[in-house]
């Protein structure tokens, strides 16, 4: 069953599962060791497990009680896109910005490639603007 579209919804499923749970560690496991991160703003892609952990640890840090959720999940080969939704309290510095301690909410747009039943790419789109105005205002 490894490499079908049903599998890498479920590998997906299951990551975001583990993440919504706060088991940062049962997530990257499910990461490859060579995951590429296309992300906005970047001229190129970051490379490496550790680049992605770097991501969710600085999401966590500001805020911690973040959950997730999965609002439209859907794949083709070895694609799956994904509609999310993020809540948290901003109780940690991000991005510049010091706790808050307001309630927020933000989603993302966001497509992995898988390979060899690990994550192996991502491209994502998250409302950072939005993000950012909620802790900023």
């Amino acid at each position: 069953m490894v490499g079908t579209v049903e599998a890498n919804i479920a590998l997906m499923r299951t990551a975001f599962g583990a993440l919504d749970r706060g088991d940062l560690e049962a997530c990257a496991d499910l990461v490859a060791e060579d995951f590429v991160a296309n992300l906005p703003g970047l001229d190129e892609p970051l490379h490496g497990r550790e680049i992605w952990k770097l991501g969710v640890q600085a999401m966590l840090a500001g805020f911690p009680d973040l959950r997730v959720s999965i609002e439209d999940i859907f794949g083709d080969g070895d694609k799956v896109a994904m509609r999310l939704r993020f809540e948290g309290t901003h109780k940690g510095p991000f991005q510049g910005v010091p706790a808050t301690e307001r309630r927020v909410g933000f989603t993302s747009i966001e497509i992995y490639r898988v390979a060899d039943g690990r994550i192996a790419e991502e491209w994502v789109s998250p409302d950072m603007m939005g993000l950012m105005r909620q802790i900023s205002s």
